[in-house]
């Protein structure tokens, strides 16, 4: 049977070479598409808890930042003990939120992000064309002792491997997995509004490829 634990110093990232597990700016490293993982038949199942789980991120540009959450519809582990063997979880592109602002500037700034403004719904995430997200396992490593998450991030309809590193324990029916802060190059997506790399003559008013992201999911044995 299949073990998805690999011994292995194999890490992948979201659109770059493999290079490692992390680097010093904490990019996620990044490649094509992975072989999705499968878990051995004994392994529990965990099915993620909504109202439990986020995605904090945080977008930067030279004059300012900006940070919020996105929500997590549903997903589901295979584990045996913390070992995570498989699973998936679905993000709702739709509740993406800004935590920094308040009133028409939030709102505004959301609708943007969101792609709901008339005649930009292409510049970010176009979420009325591409509602959901995808991220499936395809393994787990180690390096120095720390749990290497790897996984396809499917993000409108482009798909590319991510890893990162991830805190995993279990606590009687429940799984945890927290990630440390990593980055991931948006243009990978076709996500390439402000982005110098894409567009010239954009002087100091670019907005930076990378965001931030910070995945927290708590899962219940099913």
């Amino acid at each position: 049977m299949k073990r998805i634990f690999l011994n292995a110093f194999v890490v992948a990232g979201l659109g770059l070479a493999v290079t490692g597990c992390k680097n010093n700016n904490n990019e996620a490293d990044m490649a094509e598409a992975k072989e999705v993982a499968t878990a051995e038949v004994e392994a529990m199942t965990y099915k993620v808890d909504t109202a439990e789980s986020v995605i904090e991120w945080k977008g930067e540009k030279p004059t300012e930042a900006h940070t919020g959450t996105i929500k997590v519809a549903e997903g589901s582990f295979k584990a045996n003990d913390s070992i995570v063997e498989s699973g998936t979880f679905v993000i709702d592109m739709q509740s993406i939120e800004v935590t920094d602002l308040e009133g028409d500037q939030k709102s505004n700034l959301e609708a943007h992000l969101k792609g709901t403004v008339e005649g930009k719904e292409g510049d970010f995430f176009n979420v009325n064309k591409y509602p959901k997200a995808t991220f499936e396992v395809t393994g787990i490593t180690q390096e120095e002792g720390q749990d290497i998450l790897q996984g396809n991030l499917t993000i409108k309809e482009v798909t590319k491997n991510i890893s990162f590193p991830v805190n995993i324990s279990r606590d009687g029916e429940s799984l945890k997995i927290s990630s440390e802060e990593f980055t991931i190059d948006r243009t990978k997506w076709n996500v390439n509004f402000g982005s110098k790399s894409v567009f010239d003559g954009l002087g100091d008013k670019f907005i930076s490829d990378d965001v931030t992201l910070k995945v927290d999911l708590k899962a219940k044995k099913a």
